[in-house]
């Protein structure tokens, strides 16, 4: 990872781009602000290339254009398209409140009317999609996030194709991941129904949410995916009768006789307390700018600018730094670690690295170095092997390197287990300053 001296700042329209959310196989996200209102927001960023080769064009167009007809109060919503030479740019809206399972790394299983709560929200907007064509296929606790009201928000919903293969007959096949969430129909790589196989998915998140553990958890992805095929799991003693009878019949591993939404809208269990979702639709919505993007028309392409170098001010670096964090003098801590975080340090970049890679080896993570960059991969042949995240070293000060951690692939709960061991071997490297006790926290 090459240290950076001033950062660029990089434009697209009217966007300048920030920090990196999160990346998949072809696609990344970025953090990025409106400079005509100021307004935060994030843009999925796609490779045109990998999207012409997959031959997903028609699928994206239709996707994008039923995501921006779609407001619903538990879906973020897509604003606007744009495209260059070589990427295509979807606006999202940005959350800030993190993902919901960070709430149970950190406090343990959430409490059954709570759990309960959330599904009724993570329903509605399934059932909403679904009654309109649009299928997640990939339902996973990355994919949920809480806005700062605590109202729960599905991202990726119809685009989550985008981070899978595509094969030769045209049917979605699971290619990488954590394929604890996904149905068996899924991992017998015979295709799939988007509707029965999100049901599923909801049904894990259910479960994950009241017990604060998988229902299916192996070391061995065979035995993994035979306890999947099989629903072979068993219920925690605190679940109560009505949350194990619905949870059975989710988590039912033949798509023909498993639950449907409207019957799960009808169970006992899950209407305790469940109040339908009111919203207003939004009329009026242009989806001129969809067929821009795809169309051999140059005149509607966008560019990126680099914008003149500047070094990075106090108040960037307060911002993004763990240990400074404008949240905690609005006392907003929440002590989660999310998926990325950050620390500063007083070490040269290379002990820095040096550190960094001492402490993943032990963990069972292959290490990729390009310059100040570094690529943590687990052993494959295990849940770790699901796991992975990037590292990259900033040059604040001659004296002052910042260091980001971002989990780019794997199970949330699986990030914070490994979290709590690397850190532990990185204190003796992490900036303490009289009055500021950094640690590797968020």
């Amino acid at each position: 990872m090459s240290v950076k001296t001033p950062a660029t700042r990089i434009r697209v329209g009217k966007y300048e781009l920030g920090r990196t959310l999160g990346e998949g196989s072809f696609a990344k996200v970025k953090f990025a602000k409106n400079v005509e209102n100021g307004d935060a927001v994030a843009i999925k960023i796609l490779n045109r290339d990998q999207v012409l080769k997959h031959k997903m064009v028609e699928q994206i167009k239709r996707e994008i254009a039923t995501m921006k007809l779609i407001k619903h109060p538990n879906v973020i919503k897509i604003f606007e398209v744009m495209g260059s030479k070589s990427k295509i740019y979807i606006v999202i809206e940005f959350i800030d409140g993190g993902e919901l399972f960070d709430k149970i790394a950190k406090h343990g299983r959430l409490k059954e009317d709570e759990a309960r709560s959330y599904f009724h929200q993570l329903i509605n907007a399934v059932d909403y999609c679904h009654s309109r064509g649009v299928y997640h296929r990939d339902l996973k606790p990355e994919n949920l996030l809480l806005d700062s009201y605590g109202v729960l928000k599905i991202s990726d919903f119809g685009l989550s194709a985008l981070s899978q293969q595509v094969r030769g007959d045209g049917l979605l096949h699971t290619a990488c991941g954590t394929p604890n969430y996904v149905a068996p129909e899924v991992l017998n790589d015979k295709g799939y129904d988007g509707t029965a196989s999100d049901i599923w998915s909801c049904g894990v998140i259910l479960f994950v949410l009241m017990a604060g553990y998988l229902p299916f958890d192996e070391p061995n992805l065979m035995q993994l995916y035979k306890r999947i095929g099989k629903a072979d799991f068993s219920h925690p003693s605190w679940f109560s009768s009505g949350a194990k009878k619905l949870i059975s019949r989710i988590l039912d591993p033949n798509p023909l006789t498993r639950i449907t939404i409207s019957e799960i809208l009808e169970d006992e269990w899950f209407k305790k307390g469940y109040k339908p979702p009111h919203f207003e639709k939004e009329e009026g919505v242009n989806l001129d700018d969809v067929d821009a993007v795809f169309n051999d028309s140059k005149e509607n392409l966008v560019t990126e600018r680099k914008e003149k170098p500047v070094s990075m001010n106090a108040f960037e670096l307060i911002s993004r730094s763990q240990g400074f964090s404008l949240e905690n003098l609005f006392e907003k801590q929440t002590g989660l670690v999310k998926r990325e975080t950050r620390f500063t340090s007083q070490c040269p970049a290379n002990e820095i690295m040096s550190k960094i890679e001492e402490a993943a080896k032990p963990l069972g993570f292959n290490v990729d170095k390009r310059n100040y960059k570094m690529k943590l991969k687990g052993d494959k042949t295990g849940r770790k092997g699901q796991l992975s995240v990037a590292t990259e070293v900033f040059e604040v000060a001659p004296s002052l390197h910042m260091v980001e951690l971002r989990k780019t692939g794997g199970d949330t709960l699986e990030f914070h287990k490994f979290y709590n061991s690397f850190s532990s071997e990185l204190k003796d490297i992490v900036w303490k300053s009289e009055g500021n006790t950094e640690e590797l926290r968020s």
